[in-house]
């Protein structure tokens, strides 16, 4: 697979506000935001400052609350190429960090008030996700990749390890050869999200194919100097980002089952299939890496399969040929101990949006 070298345009600090966004961006990494924070903080600042040097605005003094509410009426009347509008969490990720750099702005001293303290960012959706795989279709799966190959070795211990551990693409991407730890079936991920290190387990199967691959394949992709990255591209280096996804992409694709996906969907999917299986929330969370429960609520909503037992077992009209059914205090949910109704009332009383610096 050809290397992706894709990169977003850097924008010339040829005005006062590209020279203090500039600034605004080594403050980030001084402070040790991640550099795709600053990435993302560049290109959303960037198209702010566009937008309001076409307006005649050279310096940020001139930009006042009633500037940035315009601003952000444009986001939302902006439409794609292909005819469509911004969604609202794509809306609200483009202003969080000009909102974060006005506030730097006035801490600085560049400016004496702070014209975005008060803008109302765009409620979130709390959407579920578009597709989850049942544990039949991860198998149809799992089973694409051509194992006699080196590179079709590597892609199937990777796909696995998507599915054991639900870890993101930049998780995977980042591993290294001593964050696994064989004796103790774990994977450590140091500096994910919110450059937050964990440890979690990795299952039996996974690792035996993280092992296979590094026993037969890795050393055929490896290149000197060797940097110990796991996962290794056919030109021996670490995966971008949109290669990873492309991959996932692909085998998905091939597998025929009427869905598509990327390495996201291993991730729903894995957090589903542990709830449906039993899994207490709180567990999920820290596999997944969520600082905040509500992030992790979402599954509650997609894994369904015991509240269609109870829908199937109580519902006068719920089955063709209706029948009695004995339904137990524990499947009508009376029978909860205090931990899960502890659970299920913080979940209701959760309303609270993620903080905007989660990064």
């Amino acid at each position: 697979m050809a290397r992706v070298t894709k990169r977003r345009p850097q924008p010339e600090p040829h005005s006062p506000l590209g020279r203090l966004m500039e600034e605004h961006l080594e403050w980030l990494l001084i402070n040790n935001y991640s550099e795709d924070t600053a990435d993302h903080a560049r290109w959303s600042i960037a198209d702010f400052i566009r937008w309001a040097e076409q307006r005649g605005m050279q310096h940020p003094m001139e930009v006042t609350r009633p500037i940035l509410e315009s601003y952000q009426r444009y986001l939302y009347y902006y439409r794609k190429g292909n005819g469509q509008p911004l969604t609202f969490r794509t809306q609200h990720s483009r202003l969080t960090p000009v909102r974060r750099w006005f506030r730097w702005l006035v801490r600085n001293n560049h400016i004496l008030h702070n014209p975005a303290s008060d803008l109302d960012l765009p409620r979130m959706e709390k959407r579920i996700p578009r597709t989850i795989f049942s544990a039949e279709e991860v198998e149809h799966i799992l089973v694409v990749p051509d194992i006699g190959t080196p590179v079709g070795l590597r892609d199937r211990a990777m796909l696995e390890t998507f599915y054991s551990t639900g870890i993101r693409r930049t998780e995977l991407i980042h591993l290294k050869l001593y964050d696994v730890d064989r004796e103790r079936a774990t994977l450590t991920i140091r500096q994910g999200k919110g450059k937050k290190d964990r440890m979690i387990p990795i299952g039996e199967r996974a690792l035996a194919w993280v092992e296979k691959y590094l026993r037969e394949a890795r050393s055929q992709l490896a290149i000197e100097p060797d940097d110990a990255t796991l996962f290794l591209t056919q030109y021996g280096e670490p995966f971008h980002p949109d290669a990873m996804s492309n991959l996932a992409r692909e085998y998905i694709a091939q597998a025929n089952l009427g869905k598509s996906g990327s390495c996201h969907t291993f991730r729903h999917t894995m957090a589903t299939l542990m709830l449906e299986g039993g899994a207490n929330l709180r567990y999920i969370q820290q596999m997944l890496g969520h600082s905040d429960l509500s992030s992790t609520e979402i599954y509650t909503h997609v894994a369904i399969r015991k509240l269609q037992q109870i829908h199937a077992a109580t519902h006068p009209g719920a089955k063709l040929d209706r029948k009695t059914s004995a339904v137990t205090d524990d499947d009508n949910g009376q029978g909860d101990d205090e931990q899960k109704a502890a659970l299920l009332a913080a979940l209701e009383a959760d309303d609270e949006e993620e903080n905007e610096g989660n990064h």
